[in-house]
């Protein structure tokens, strides 16, 4: 007989003895959630008593009863999560199988995530990531990583400069997930994520409590990687190139400067006016491969931007795109997972919302937080690099991707936000 705790789903108030309009109680040693009229509220509610289950001490949990969607006993599965990833739910009904597909991925990228720089850096990131979807993808999945020096000799100059200060050598991973078995079918999709494994501003240096947490900052790489893994388990038959731009922020004699210049493969010139705007340097190379690959559809994913928490908060993503319909196909992907994701402004003048004297743009604005709109004009940078003026292009920044401390909804670390939305968008076309 199971040891775990139920959890029900009631029409049924809170007792009086409850303060105020509780919406969740314990009951004979069962949890009862307290159904709202709306979807989305009762989803809050259903993680917010999963995340008091487990502040109460509690290892493994079970939805029972009636009434347990997969959005459902997923959301209780989020706020059940804990940090180090010890506790249990045990699925029920119909949705047993892709609720397991979705917990061993979101539990794998949130470790990635959540595990010290001394242990995730550029290449054993690019490693294990390697090897968990040759493991899910099998004969279908091969790699090539370009690290140090020979970045160079590729091309890859944004994210050679950002890394080349660090005892840990840069990288690029370029994953080829290609289940057709033909080696010139085209490129469906490309995955791009952000992969600073640690980030310690550069010479724009952080605060010690900026920077504390930064280990997160390759939640990009661990996103992407992670949809890309809910995918293959689901059944994509598509084409993906996954690129995980890889490099760790470091301080030292060789270290890049305010004002250097770097001269991408492309031909486009970049000044340097900040060097804690690292994010859209390595991923200004993602984006110029993803066109070489000739990929029909891009996405990538970065932590990219605190300007993006400050207009979406830390509960939603925030989307951008200058081409409608992938735009609409990513809300539309979000929405259909229960994610929270928010397109905020992106057009063609971002673009040149960062000039620069000496180059064709700077990779900021010489102010704090790369002064108002700084999200949007951290975008617009990144469309200078995207193929086709960006058709077919989405960017997700991930301002939910981790909390810096545990709260009514989440335990502290990585929370896996994006993965689902941008796993169902590779899926909706398969």
């Amino acid at each position: 007989m199971s040891s775990a705790v139920k959890v029900y789903l009631t029409e049924q108030p809170a007792p009086a003895s409850y303060k105020g309009s509780t919406r969740h109680y314990l009951k004979d040693g069962a949890m009862q959630v307290v159904v709202q009229k709306d979807e989305a509220t009762l989803l809050r509610t259903v993680q917010q008593a999963g995340r008091k289950l487990d502040q109460l001490g509690f290892t493994q949990i079970e939805p029972a009863g009636d009434g347990w969607s997969r959005d459902r006993q997923w959301a209780l599965a989020q706020g059940f999560t804990d940090t180090m990833n010890t506790n249990q739910v045990n699925f029920v009904g119909a949705d047993k199988e892709t609720l397991a597909i979705l917990d061993d991925a979101f539990r794998w990228s949130r470790e990635l995530i959540n595990l010290p720089s001394s242990e995730i850096y550029p290449e054993s990131l690019s490693e294990r990531v390697a090897e968990k979807l040759k493991q899910a993808g099998g004969d279908a999945v091969s790699w090539n990583i370009v690290a140090g020096d020979d970045l160079v000799k590729d091309g890859r100059m944004g994210i050679h400069t950002v890394g080349r200060a660090s005892a840990r050598v840069p990288a690029l991973l370029e994953l080829d997930y290609n289940p057709t078995g033909d080696a010139n079918a085209p490129v469906a999709y490309a995955l791009i994520g952000k992969g600073i494994t640690f980030d310690t501003g550069g010479y724009s240096i952080k605060s010690n409590e900026g920077m504390v947490a930064m280990k997160c900052d390759m939640g990009g790489a661990a996103t992407v990687a992670g949809a890309l893994l809910v995918a293959i388990r689901q059944g994509l038959k598509q084409r993906v190139k996954l690129l995980l731009c890889c490099a760790e922020n470091m301080i030292d004699g060789t270290a890049y400067k305010n004002g250097d210049i770097i001269t991408y493969k492309d031909g486009q010139r970049v000044e340097i006016v900040n060097t804690d705007a690292e994010g859209r340097l390595v991923l200004a190379d993602g984006l110029i491969r993803a066109g070489e690959l000739g990929a029909q559809k891009i996405i990538d994913a970065a932590t990219l931007t605190g300007a993006a928490q400050v207009a979406v908060g830390t509960e939603y993503n925030a989307l951008f795109s200058v081409d409608e319909s992938a735009a609409q196909g990513a809300l539309q992907s979000a929405a259909d997972e229960s994610e929270p994701l928010w397109r905020l402004p992106l057009a063609s003048f971002h673009k040149d919302n960062c000039p620069s004297a000496f180059a064709d743009t700077a990779n900021s604005r010489p102010i704090k937080g790369g002064g108002a709109g700084g999200a949007s004009n951290a975008a617009g940078f990144l469309l200078r690099f995207a193929p086709n003026n960006g058709a077919g292009w989405t960017h997700f920044d991930l301002a939910g991707a981790y909390q810096t401390q545990a709260n009514a909804l989440w335990a502290a670390g990585a929370t896996g936000l994006g993965i689902r939305s941008i796993a169902r968008m590779m899926l909706a076309n398969r």
